[in-house]
């Protein structure tokens, strides 16, 4: 089977396709409307439908539509489910326009592989409404199409994936076409389908907007883009299960390292023969996570993120199916002295602000020992040490004694729990992370020695459940 090669990293992020190039010679809109030899012009091959249904792909499929194409293959492990699901979002905010207006074309480049029945199952995956066809056809037929719609890329043998991540949006009747990621922003999309490819409906007396009205605003959350990216087409933070699981509180349910290692690799994860991948992909209906190139760094910044969200949700807004048994969230957190557990993290604390991690697994599994005597209530403080235990660098250690350091803190602010009278909250601005310590003289874990005064003894307890 020939297979064509990706990208990940998605290089013009919109290319403007001349008319001259899909469409034969340039022409005003006007003209493109009225020429009725775009039969000539286009493939009018013939292609099988989900439903196993045959058509022509200039007469049925194109001929005076909106339409958007692009390539995905059904065994593809990389960025075919991430483009199907992101089409799927498009077509929610496209909402009566499919079907109707609009038109969606997902062309396997696996014809062996891909019948109707597989493409009508993995249609249903992603739950494809009307307006939105999955096709298959002769190998000959679908390179045609390809080469001639300009989304055939040559073969790398470096990319295992099979070929770029294009989505071709185009108006057959008025000669507007463009080439864009079919990764990319969900509302850029539906807008650029709806708006841009049929503004010859529009008037055009509407000013454009300057740089300022449109610029991004400041405060820019780096997990909260990767989130959107990467993640949002299949997943949710408290809202329920989507095509995917519901995130929320994913690390209290999952080890740190098994979570950043699915996300940079989840391939390899899967063919390892991991039980907890192998009963996601069961339960999802077969919907595998696909492999996002995202590296070590991007995991931590992805699930510091998700942490975080999670917080923010609060009870209130959580799916019922996620929230914690009623025994536990029905009881007050129980008064506990906590010295046990506050004197190896400060122990901890002491050796970060060095830049040293001498005895942190000995201190860490002492923390852990003693929450575990607290019961389930103890059990985020436990999850947090077992993460501690387990970083390999300061990077890693300092990530999860930040973890560590909230979950000691929501306890003993709910509980009013002891954790000794000398004990102080510090605050730091650019980490934007509390910690414990003794001692008025600032001495920041997170930053160490290049940054060691950074931060500010605070008077109470934070509310870090906001």
């Amino acid at each position: 089977m020939r297979r064509w090669t990706r990208r990940r990293a998605f290089a013009p992020a919109v290319t403007l396709l001349a008319a001259a190039v899909l469409c034969g010679a340039a022409g005003s809109a006007r003209a493109a409307a009225n020429d009725t030899a775009g039969a000539g012009r286009f493939p009018n091959v013939t292609l099988t439908t989900q439903d196993g249904v045959d058509v022509r792909f200039y007469d049925d499929l194109l001929k005076g539509k909106i339409v958007a194409i692009n390539l995905i293959y059904t065994t593809c492990q990389y960025a075919c489910p991430l483009e199907t699901a992101r089409m799927a979002q498009v077509q929610r905010v496209l909402a009566d326009h499919m079907g109707k207006d609009i038109f969606f074309y997902s062309i396997t480049i696996d014809p062996e592989h891909d019948t109707p029945a597989v493409l009508k199952q993995y249609a249903e995956k992603f739950h494809a409404g009307p307006g939105w066809l999955f096709l298959t056809g002769t190998q000959s037929d679908i390179d045609l199409i390809s080469r001639r719609m300009g989304l055939y890329s040559p073969p790398n043998p470096a990319n295992p994936d099979g070929h770029l991540p294009y989505l071709l949006v185009g108006n057959e009747a008025t000669g507007q076409w463009m080439r864009n990621s079919a990764t990319d922003n969900p509302n850029f999309l539906a807008r650029t389908i709806r708006d841009w490819m049929s503004s010859w409906k529009k008037s055009t007396d509407e000013g454009l907007k300057s740089y300022a009205e449109v610029a991004p605003k400041a405060g820019f959350d780096p997990g909260k883009y990767t989130f959107a990216n990467h993640c949002a087409a299949c997943h949710s933070i408290g809202r329920g299960d989507k095509l995917g699981p519901d995130l929320i509180d994913v690390s209290a349910r999952r080890e740190r390292e098994w979570l950043t290692r699915f996300i940079t690799a989840p391939d390899r994860v899967r063919e390892s023969g991991d039980p907890i991948a192998k009963a996601l992909r069961a339960k999802y209906n077969e919907v595998i996570m696909p492999r996002l190139d995202l590296g070590t760094a991007d995991a931590e910044i992805l699930i510091d993120y998700i942490d975080r969200a999670s917080r923010a949700v609060g009870d209130g807004g959580r799916a019922a199916e996620t929230k914690a048994p009623a025994v536990i969230t029905a009881t007050a957190t129980p008064r506990a002295d906590l010295r046990s557990i506050v004197e190896p993290y400060l122990r901890i604390q002491r050796v970060l602000n060095v830049d040293s991690l001498t005895d942190l697994k000995i201190n860490a599994r002492s923390i852990a020992a003693a929450a575990a005597k607290l019961g389930a209530h103890g059990a985020t403080m436990q999850t947090a040490a077992g993460e501690l235990e387990r970083a390999a660098d300061l990077k890693a250690a300092r990530a999860a004694f930040g973890n560590l350091g909230d979950a000691v803190m929501i306890y003993t602010k709910d509980s009013g729990s002891s954790i000794g009278d000398d004990v102080k909250v510090a605050y730091c601005p650019m980490a934007q992370k509390y910690w414990l310590q003794t001692g008025d003289a600032i001495r920041n874990p997170f930053y160490g020695k290049s940054m060691s005064d950074c931060g500010r003894i605070t008077q109470s307890l934070p509310d870090l459940k906001k």
